[in-house]
């Protein structure tokens, strides 16, 4: 299964959320998400600090929307090592993030 986000997305919240002074930021840009984006980001999360397998993806996403009980951005920042659970998320996936993050820095 494919992530419903942006790859371009997801290399802008590990980019900002590696500088504690961009949380603000993170924060309103992943609020700014709609439900499935967020859903899936936090199944990056996921995937990424080994809760779940590759191929249990689908079975992430259900959780993901079933036990949604706090905003996302809320839970997302809480989580320790963000940035590298969603690149190592991506990196499962086999999700090439180089072209994303050449974009970001070219701004």
């Amino acid at each position: 299964m494919t992530p419903e986000i942006s790859t371009k997305k997801v290399v802008h919240i590990i980019i900002q959320s590696r500088e504690t002074s961009r949380a603000g930021e993170v924060r309103a840009f992943i609020d700014a998400l709609n439900e499935d984006e967020k859903a899936h980001l936090v199944v990056l999360a996921w995937i990424g600090r080994g809760a779940f397998e590759p191929e249990d993806y689908a079975d992430a996403l259900a959780t993901a929307f079933s036990e949604a009980t706090i905003p996302t951005a809320d839970y997302l920042m809480g989580m320790p090592h963000l940035s590298e659970n969603l690149e190592a998320g991506l990196e499962a996936l086999d999700i090439d993030v180089s072209n994303a993050e050449e974009d970001f820095y070219d701004r």
